[in-house]
């Protein structure tokens, strides 16, 4: 007897799919054949095209922040809390472009296509990020008016670190240094005592 299908089983067929043939030539009766279902049994559920390709987008970009998620609400001071996380997105963002470049480049078609689910994933780092700064000003550690504001520039400042469109950059044995030296001003600028520097 077969396995029911379910949207996760979709989606696995999905990756697959669009890994093989490319955004532009996959298609739902790709994704039916390779599970040996009829199209219409994957629009049951999902009701189009655009609607399957953002679900593969928004369950692509999970695998990136559900893993920080417990970085935030770990026991660490919120100063190398805060640059934990900012590591393990960069980490995490240099693995799946150096791991699967083929999935990468498929990825950032789809991402372009996808942009209310990249704006909601963006939406949840930067929050991610200003729960770490709350933390940090309840601590008296830091001081920051803007909270939200900050997180946003946060992510915006160290983003040639861990945008995947910078990802030629990384290569470069500049970068660590780089990214020292903007991660240095990000502190000065948010630290409790940073007037009496």
């Amino acid at each position: 007897m077969a396995n029911p299908l379910t949207r996760e089983s979709i989606l696995d067929a999905a990756e697959q799919v669009l890994r093989r043939f490319g955004p532009s030539k996959a298609t739902v009766v790709d994704v039916a054949r390779a599970l040996g279902v009829s199209h219409g049994s994957v629009y049951k559920h999902f009701s189009s095209k655009a609607e399957l390709r953002d679900a593969v987008v928004e369950r692509w970009l999970k695998r990136t922040s559900d893993p920080l998620e417990a970085i935030v609400t770990n026991n660490e001071p919120p100063k190398e809390r805060l640059r934990h996380w900012v590591e393990a997105l960069m980490t995490s963002k240099r693995s799946k472009v150096t791991a699967d470049p083929e999935l990468f480049a498929t990825a950032r078609e789809l991402f372009t296509e996808a942009s209310g689910v990249v704006d909601r994933h963006i939406e949840n780092l930067s929050g991610q990020i200003a729960r770490i700064l709350a933390d940090g000003v309840e601590a008296g550690v830091f001081d920051i008016a803007d909270i939200e504001g900050t997180a946003r520039a946060v992510l915006d400042a160290t983003a040639r670190f861990h945008d995947p469109a910078h990802a030629a950059e990384w290569v470069d044995p500049r970068s660590q240094e780089a990214f020292a030296r903007v991660w240095a001003l990000i502190v000065a600028a948010i630290a409790r005592d940073r007037d009496n520097r």
